[in-house]
């Protein structure tokens, strides 16, 4: 049966209600629901929504972790040409205040508790607001009219005039209509909020299935929350727009995790490798039949016979205003030697040209300079900004990311251009110092930028060890790999990442892992011309 070549998601669950109606949509550990059901259950609660004067252009906030609910929700919503607004489970108030501000979000739906997060009830005590269901007014959130519960949001009641309604109400909707606004931030800077269409969200993601080998039949698991382009694009969408398989957890932890993947015979894992490499690590512990997983997946959880050359796969590569990765290669095919290490191609539907991070003006193959995008799956705007603070003339947008094409059209990334480093007048690009560090044996992670101790600007690294190497050891091996200038002076030497400063978003805060750096180097003593901590 042909694929459905829907526009909207009301288009979607529909279509695939009827060419797979009986196979599973979603997974998670306590629930499963077919694409007929996703279809009857989420129209149902559509119908309830638009009781509740929810309806099209409708900005509705989502903050609830993984899970079939949270796709009934946002499924519902967007069926009816609400615009999604997945909020962070990470947020602290003030932090939620600001986005619901940003995305002018007029009703709010919320977990009860979560992690020891407990929402609504930071929200009242800092702005007084009144109990649940109550009507809200109030000048610190002027859009906002209603606060509910996952709970509350999902027992709502549909009156049979607004059943009859939604078929009319889902009709009305468009590709060109407004999907979700995503939240995302660089390592500086406010939280941004990304608006994306249905049509340009979906065409985004289309463009990525075959080289994430996501196709009928795939039965994917992915650690990222929905709240980011990650979980909502690369999980959710992908799931339906393929009539795959999604399979997800609250809170991934390495025991439930493979359970999960060997009961749910999981044949695509994507995700952070570092989460694979330590699911790796306790697989045979635990003694988790990971066989059913395929080429495509991440390499540590893969036989070793079944992987790679090093850096013979593409580093998928995207952002959240591009709606996930706009280039790649196939997950399970070797590039050209020639490519090793690349980010692949950008894929159909993307425009991409390398740019002089001043003039904006095109650069020769093969130069180093700014990552532009064009074309109908970028973003359609974002929250409070015209149109020319986001694009250049010509229509394209500036990443901010550094980049050169190859001249066969493979990207190689070079960081980001706000965060290039000048070390005694020589240039240093913290991600490729991070990436030569990640190569040595005995390191799992590094996180590097510049500090300065009032003598100057230095490179300064945060490490994870998989052993006890020492500062000065790692040192020598860095010079194998990097030139003088860029090894770093400083090393913060870790166990874990989980000192690690990072936003909202899971980047790494920048000005925090500086702050942090600097904090410790303070302390640290010379060893061999390196401050070691």
């Amino acid at each position: 049966m042909p694929e459905p070549l829907a526009r909207t998601v009301d288009e979607l669950v529909r279509a695939r209600a009827v060419t797979d109606g009986s196979s599973t949509a979603i997974i998670d550990p306590t629930d499963r629901l077919t694409y007929a059901e996703l279809d009857s259950t989420t129209a149902e609660l559509a119908a309830a929504f638009l009781d509740a004067g929810i309806g099209k252009g409708t900005r509705v906030g989502l903050i609830m972790p993984n899970g079939i609910d949270w796709v009934r929700i946002a499924i519902a919503l967007t069926r009816l040409g609400a615009v999604l607004v997945p909020l962070s489970t990470l947020l602290k108030t003030p932090e939620l205040l600001a986005q619901l501000r940003v995305a002018a979000v007029e009703h709010l739906i919320v977990v009860e508790e979560f992690r020891g997060h407990r929402y609504r009830d930071g929200l009242h005590d800092a702005l007084g607001l009144p109990e649940a269901n109550a009507p809200i007014r109030h000048p610190e959130l002027p859009a906002l009219r209603s606060l509910r519960t996952v709970e509350q949001a999902l027992a709502l009641p549909a009156s049979p005039e607004a059943i009859a309604v939604t078929l009319a109400a889902t009709a009305r909707v468009t590709a060109a209509d407004a999907l979700v606004i995503m939240f995302t931030s660089g390592s500086r800077g406010l939280p941004k909020g990304v608006i994306h269409s249905h049509g340009n969200a979906f065409g985004a993601v289309r463009s990525g299935l075959h080289d994430r080998c996501i196709g009928r039949g795939t039965r994917l698991y992915l650690p990222m929350p929905f709240f980011w382009v990650g979980g909502f694009g690369g999980g959710v969408l992908s799931a339906l727009l393929a009539g795959a398989t999604l399979v997800t957890e609250e809170i991934p932890r390495p025991e439930t995790t493979l359970r999960l993947l060997e009961r749910e015979q999981v044949t695509l894992f994507r995700g952070w490798p570092d989460q694979a490499e330590a699911l790796a690590r306790q697989a045979e512990t635990i003694g988790a039949d990971l066989s059913a997983l395929r080429p495509g997946s991440l390499e540590a959880l893969l036989p070793p016979a079944r992987r790679a050359r090093p850096g013979a796969r593409a580093n998928l590569f995207g952002m959240t205003e591009s709606f996930g990765p706009y280039s790649g290669y196939p997950a399970d095919t070797d590039m050209p030697e020639s490519a090793f290490g690349s980010c692949g191609r950008p894929f159909d539907g993307m425009q991409l040209r390398i740019a002089d991070p001043d003039t904006a003006e095109p650069l020769p193959t093969g130069d180093i300079g700014e990552i532009h995008l064009r074309g109908p799956h970028t973003l359609r705007g974002m929250c409070g900004r015209p149109r020319e603070d986001l694009f250049t003339p010509d229509g394209w947008y500036r990443t901010g990311d550094l980049g050169r094409l190859d001249d066969h059209g493979f990207l190689f990334y070079h960081g980001r251009s706000d965060d290039m480093v000048k070390v005694s007048g020589a240039t240093v690009y913290p991600s490729e110092v991070e990436k030569a560090l990640r190569g040595i044996d005995g390191v799992r992670g590094a996180f590097v930028t510049d500090i300065d101790l009032g003598r100057g600007t230095q490179v300064a690294a945060a490490v994870v060890r998989t052993g006890s190497s020492t500062a000065a050891e790692l040192r020598a091996r860095a010079r194998e790999v990097l030139s003088a200038f860029k090894i770093p002076t400083i090393w913060l030497l870790l166990d874990s990442d989980d000192t690690i400063p990072r936003g909202t978003t899971g980047k790494v805060d920048v000005v925090g892992l500086r702050a942090l750096l600097t904090r410790e180097g303070r302390t640290a003593e010379t060893v061999s011309g390196t401050r070691a901590v």
